[in-house]
């Protein structure tokens, strides 16, 4: 956010260099800022509102009895009698 501030300041040159001008020039359009719609309403509670904090709501876990919805009918696929045998150990 520091380079469109850099543009203004570089803009009027040595008027902007002194902390006491940019400060009066802040001030200044910083009051517009006071008088936006949505700042007065954000802060009068027109309807009754009121600030209420966020807090976490705790995490339920699910239960497993009532995830599973039907157990599986069929095995698992096995790979067959050749490919389970484990290889001979070669130099022990």
């Amino acid at each position: 956010g520091q380079k469109y501030l850099t543009a203004v300041v570089k803009l009027f040159g040595p008027l902007s260099r002194n902390y006491y001008i940019r400060a009066v020039l802040h001030a200044a359009l910083a009051v517009p800022a006071g008088f936006l719609l949505s700042t007065i309403l954000g802060t009068a509670a027109v309807r009754g509102e009121e600030w209420r904090p966020i807090e976490q709501k705790p995490r339920e876990r699910p239960q497993v009895g009532g995830t599973i919805k039907q157990p599986p009918s069929n095995p698992p696929p096995r790979p067959p009698p050749d490919a389970r045998k484990k290889p001979p150990e070669v130099g022990g």
